[in-house]
Protein backbone atom coordinates (compact mmCIF):
# COMPACT_ATOMS: atom_id res chain seq x y z
CA UNK A 1 0.00 0.00 0.00
CA UNK A 2 1.52 3.31 -0.40
CA UNK A 3 2.53 6.07 1.96
CA UNK A 4 -0.13 8.30 0.93
CA UNK A 5 -2.92 5.59 1.18
CA UNK A 6 -1.38 4.83 4.49
CA UNK A 7 -1.38 8.61 5.47
CA UNK A 8 -5.27 8.84 4.30
CA UNK A 9 -6.15 5.95 6.28
CA UNK A 10 -4.37 6.68 9.55
CA UNK A 11 -5.70 10.65 9.52
CA UNK A 12 -9.41 9.03 8.72
CA UNK A 13 -9.21 7.14 11.17
CA UNK A 14 -8.21 9.34 14.40
CA UNK A 15 -10.50 12.05 12.92
CA UNK A 16 -8.23 14.42 14.59
CA UNK A 17 -4.92 16.38 14.15
CA UNK A 18 -1.62 14.23 14.17
CA UNK A 19 1.85 15.98 14.49
CA UNK A 20 3.98 15.01 11.40
CA UNK A 21 6.36 12.99 13.71
CA UNK A 22 3.88 11.19 15.42
CA UNK A 23 2.48 9.85 12.42
CA UNK A 24 6.02 9.21 10.79
CA UNK A 25 6.07 6.81 14.07
CA UNK A 26 2.94 5.11 13.22
CA UNK A 27 4.02 4.45 9.68
CA UNK A 28 7.28 3.64 10.32
CA UNK A 29 8.94 5.69 7.95
CA UNK A 30 11.44 9.03 8.08
CA UNK A 31 9.92 12.20 8.08
CA UNK A 32 10.85 13.21 4.48
CA UNK A 33 9.20 9.73 3.01
CA UNK A 34 6.00 11.16 4.79
CA UNK A 35 6.12 14.28 3.42
CA UNK A 36 6.54 13.18 -0.01
CA UNK A 37 3.60 10.66 0.75
CA UNK A 38 2.06 14.24 2.35
CA UNK A 39 2.61 15.77 -1.37
CA UNK A 40 1.01 13.09 -3.07
CA UNK A 41 -2.16 12.88 -1.00
CA UNK A 42 -2.78 16.25 -1.23
CA UNK A 43 -2.57 15.71 -5.20
CA UNK A 44 -5.20 12.92 -4.79
CA UNK A 45 -7.17 15.17 -3.17
CA UNK A 46 -7.55 17.83 -5.74
CA UNK A 47 -10.93 18.38 -6.98
CA UNK A 48 -12.67 16.29 -4.50
CA UNK A 49 -14.61 17.32 -1.49
CA UNK A 50 -11.45 16.51 1.17
CA UNK A 51 -8.70 18.07 1.54
CA UNK A 52 -5.69 18.06 3.84
CA UNK A 53 -4.93 20.32 6.39
CA UNK A 54 -1.82 21.53 7.76
CA UNK A 55 -1.36 23.70 10.82
CA UNK A 56 1.87 24.03 12.49
CA UNK A 57 3.39 20.52 12.37
CA UNK A 58 0.25 18.96 12.19
CA UNK A 59 -1.92 17.76 9.65
CA UNK A 60 -5.73 16.52 9.20
CA UNK A 61 -8.41 15.56 6.63
CA UNK A 62 -10.59 17.85 6.33
CA UNK A 63 -13.61 19.44 4.03
CA UNK A 64 -13.30 21.85 1.12
CA UNK A 65 -14.17 25.23 2.17
CA UNK A 66 -16.92 24.98 -1.23
CA UNK A 67 -18.86 22.38 0.98
CA UNK A 68 -19.06 24.98 3.78
CA UNK A 69 -22.90 25.60 3.20
CA UNK A 70 -23.75 21.69 2.90
CA UNK A 71 -21.86 21.22 6.49
CA UNK A 72 -23.41 24.16 8.11
CA UNK A 73 -26.89 22.27 7.06
CA UNK A 74 -25.33 19.34 7.82
CA UNK A 75 -24.49 20.82 11.15
CA UNK A 76 -27.90 22.44 12.07
CA UNK A 77 -29.81 19.27 11.11
CA UNK A 78 -27.45 16.70 13.45
CA UNK A 79 -27.91 19.87 16.07
CA UNK A 80 -31.90 19.70 15.79
CA UNK A 81 -31.94 16.26 16.55
CA UNK A 82 -32.52 14.45 20.20
CA UNK A 83 -29.20 12.67 21.61
CA UNK A 84 -29.36 8.87 20.93
CA UNK A 85 -27.82 6.59 23.44
CA UNK A 86 -24.75 6.34 22.34
CA UNK A 87 -24.32 10.16 22.82
CA UNK A 88 -26.27 9.64 25.98
CA UNK A 89 -23.98 7.33 26.83
CA UNK A 90 -20.66 8.65 26.29
CA UNK A 91 -21.85 11.67 27.90
CA UNK A 92 -22.26 9.77 30.72
CA UNK A 93 -18.76 8.56 31.35
CA UNK A 94 -17.52 12.24 30.70
CA UNK A 95 -19.83 13.73 33.14
CA UNK A 96 -18.68 11.05 36.16
CA UNK A 97 -14.96 10.21 35.02
CA UNK A 98 -14.36 13.99 34.32
CA UNK A 99 -11.65 14.52 32.22
CA UNK A 100 -11.57 11.25 30.53
CA UNK A 101 -9.69 10.23 27.57
CA UNK A 102 -10.58 8.86 24.09
CA UNK A 103 -8.88 5.20 24.74
CA UNK A 104 -10.70 5.24 27.84
CA UNK A 105 -14.41 5.92 26.88
CA UNK A 106 -13.90 3.49 23.69
CA UNK A 107 -12.53 0.88 26.41
CA UNK A 108 -16.01 1.62 28.78
CA UNK A 109 -18.31 1.52 25.92
CA UNK A 110 -16.69 -1.20 23.67
CA UNK A 111 -16.51 0.53 20.61
CA UNK A 112 -14.77 3.35 18.31
CA UNK A 113 -16.14 7.06 19.62
CA UNK A 114 -14.54 9.55 17.73
CA UNK A 115 -18.20 10.72 16.07
CA UNK A 116 -20.55 10.35 19.06
CA UNK A 117 -17.46 12.79 20.34
CA UNK A 118 -17.45 14.90 17.40
CA UNK A 119 -21.25 15.33 17.73
CA UNK A 120 -21.02 16.53 21.28
CA UNK A 121 -18.18 18.82 20.44
CA UNK A 122 -19.89 20.44 17.93
CA UNK A 123 -23.31 20.55 20.23
CA UNK A 124 -20.81 22.30 22.48
CA UNK A 125 -21.89 19.93 25.15
CA UNK A 126 -17.99 18.74 26.08
CA UNK A 127 -14.24 20.15 25.05
CA UNK A 128 -11.22 18.74 24.50
CA UNK A 129 -8.53 20.05 26.23
CA UNK A 130 -4.85 18.81 25.61
CA UNK A 131 -3.72 16.26 28.66
CA UNK A 132 -1.23 17.91 31.01
CA UNK A 133 1.47 15.33 31.15
CA UNK A 134 1.32 14.37 27.43
CA UNK A 135 0.63 17.68 24.89
CA UNK A 136 0.07 15.21 21.78
CA UNK A 137 -3.37 13.62 23.78
CA UNK A 138 -6.50 15.04 25.15
CA UNK A 139 -9.09 14.84 27.49
CA UNK A 140 -12.62 15.49 27.30
CA UNK A 141 -15.19 17.16 30.04
CA UNK A 142 -18.14 18.90 30.47
CA UNK A 143 -19.06 22.29 29.20
CA UNK A 144 -20.30 24.88 31.58
CA UNK A 145 -23.18 25.27 29.26
CA UNK A 146 -23.82 21.28 30.30
CA UNK A 147 -23.60 21.42 33.52
CA UNK A 148 -26.24 24.23 33.18
CA UNK A 149 -28.22 22.97 31.05
CA UNK A 150 -28.53 19.42 33.81
CA UNK A 151 -29.03 22.43 36.44
CA UNK A 152 -26.05 21.47 38.64
CA UNK A 153 -22.86 23.71 39.66
CA UNK A 154 -20.52 20.75 39.43
CA UNK A 155 -20.15 17.25 38.17
CA UNK A 156 -20.27 16.24 41.76
CA UNK A 157 -24.12 17.00 41.90
CA UNK A 158 -25.04 14.77 39.93
CA UNK A 159 -26.63 11.55 41.17
CA UNK A 160 -25.10 8.86 42.90
CA UNK A 161 -21.51 10.62 41.67
CA UNK A 162 -19.78 8.88 44.17
CA UNK A 163 -21.06 5.30 43.58
CA UNK A 164 -20.96 5.56 39.84
CA UNK A 165 -17.66 7.89 39.13
CA UNK A 166 -15.94 4.49 41.51
CA UNK A 167 -17.61 2.05 39.13
CA UNK A 168 -15.87 4.10 36.06
CA UNK A 169 -12.68 4.21 37.86
CA UNK A 170 -12.49 0.38 38.47
CA UNK A 171 -13.28 0.18 35.11
CA UNK A 172 -10.27 2.67 33.67
CA UNK A 173 -7.99 0.53 36.37
CA UNK A 174 -8.95 -2.12 34.89
CA UNK A 175 -8.19 -1.35 31.02
CA UNK A 176 -4.71 0.10 32.45
CA UNK A 177 -3.67 -2.96 33.71
CA UNK A 178 -4.97 -4.89 30.54
CA UNK A 179 -2.61 -1.94 28.06
CA UNK A 180 0.44 -2.83 30.04
CA UNK A 181 -0.41 -7.14 29.86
Amino acid sequence: MTIDAQIEAVLFFKAEPLKVSKLAEILGVDETALQEGIISLEQKLEGRGVTLLRKDDEISLGTIPEMGTLIEKMIKEELSRDLGNAAIETLTIILYKNPVQKAEIDYIRGVNSNFILRSLLVRGLIEKIPKPEDQRSFLYRPTFELLAHLGIKKTEDLPDYNEFRAKVEENIAQFIEEEKG
